[in-house]
């Protein structure tokens, strides 16, 4: 809780939620000394939030008497978006989202109306949602920096640690992150390979923002670039398909992650690379157009068992 507005918040949801308590239990509980406390205190009075002073053994800070802070009007479809997005987080992969999430929904209920809190707790009960779980947590304040980074066009220094362990420090510029196959990534320039890279976020170790600034791409979209520096990666198998499709069918049938998609004047050639021809022949099984397999020569013949497999299975 390094950020004083969260602080002066978290006081108000203190004296909101237990009433009369101690200067001394106050600053513990958000980790300042009492003069900071005070100024905390006269932070909410200044924004018109009526704290009183009890002197004694058994004084403290509370509330004016009577006071509430005026009801959150939401409609029924901002209380519905509302609870989805948080039912979400849960699946982001962050370290604090889950309780973070509990934490917001709760006090949202607090000051919701009856007939609003009911539709939240119902969707809390009884709504799952598929999303695909994070195999690659972060730091939430790691990723709070890049985003302010990438807000502010301000570049900001990593130290990143690559799938062998060997750590690096880099300056990057982010242009953007994104969220794709259950990971955070942050997408931009890196001055030290001088080209535009991914980071994924549970491998940036430390993010911490420089002084200099710079521009970024006009219609660049991190996602974007994100599944196709996947699909490109270099594997142990190159793969080309022509699909008997138009752009828009074949864009329905192959994942985006899966490989490029070339338009050519016979169809859509699909290039991708894998690491496992016999998983490229399952996918490639599950197909509703007709295609034509251009390289590597195998993998007919790989196609064609798993044709006999299913048609085998088919008649038991």
């Amino acid at each position: 809780m390094s950020n004083p507005t969260t602080r002066v918040l978290a006081l108000l949801e203190l004296l909101q939620t237990h009433g009369l308590m101690r200067g001394a239990e106050l600053a513990a509980r958000l980790e300042v000394d009492p003069r900071t406390l005070r100024r905390y205190i006269q932070t909410l009075e200044d924004l018109g939030i009526p704290v009183t002073a009890e002197r004694g053994r058994d004084g403290g800070y509370r509330l004016m008497h009577g006071f509430k802070l005026p009801p959150m009007m939401f409609t029924n479809d901002e209380a519905v978006a509302l609870s989805l997005g948080l039912l979400a987080s849960r699946n982001l992969g962050l370290s604090d989202a889950a309780p973070a999430g509990e934490g917001a929904l709760s006090k949202l209920q607090r000051v919701m109306p009856d007939n609003l809190r009911r539709r939240v707790q119902a969707i809390g009960e009884t709504v799952t949602l598929g999303i695909a779980r994070s195999t690659s947590s972060g730091d939430p304040e790691i990723l709070a920096t890049l985003g302010a980074s990438a807000q502010n066009r301000q570049r900001v220094r990593i130290q990143y640690q690559a799938p062998n362990q060997n750590k690096t420090e880099r300056s990057i510029d982010p242009y953007g992150l994104a969220y794709l196959n259950g990971g955070w990534y942050a997408v931009g320039y890196c001055h030290l390979r001088k080209d535009l890279r991914s980071f994924r976020l549970d491998r940036i170790l430390s993010a911490d923002l420089m002084p200099q600034s710079f521009g970024r791409p006009e219609h660049f979209d991190p996602l974007s670039f994100l599944r196709t520096a996947i699909a490109t990666m270099p594997r142990a198998f190159s793969v080309t398909v022509l699909l008997h499709a138009d752009l828009a069918t074949a864009k329905e049938e192959i994942l985006a992650s899966l490989g490029i998609l070339e338009p050519t004047s016979d169809g859509i050639l699909l290039h991708a690379q894998v690491e496992d021809l016999h998983w490229m022949a399952r996918e490639l099984a599950r197909l509703s157009v007709s295609f034509e397999i251009r390289h590597p020569t195998e993998l007919n013949d790989l196609l064609a068992k798993h044709v006999q497999t299913l048609m085998a299975l088919a008649k038991k």
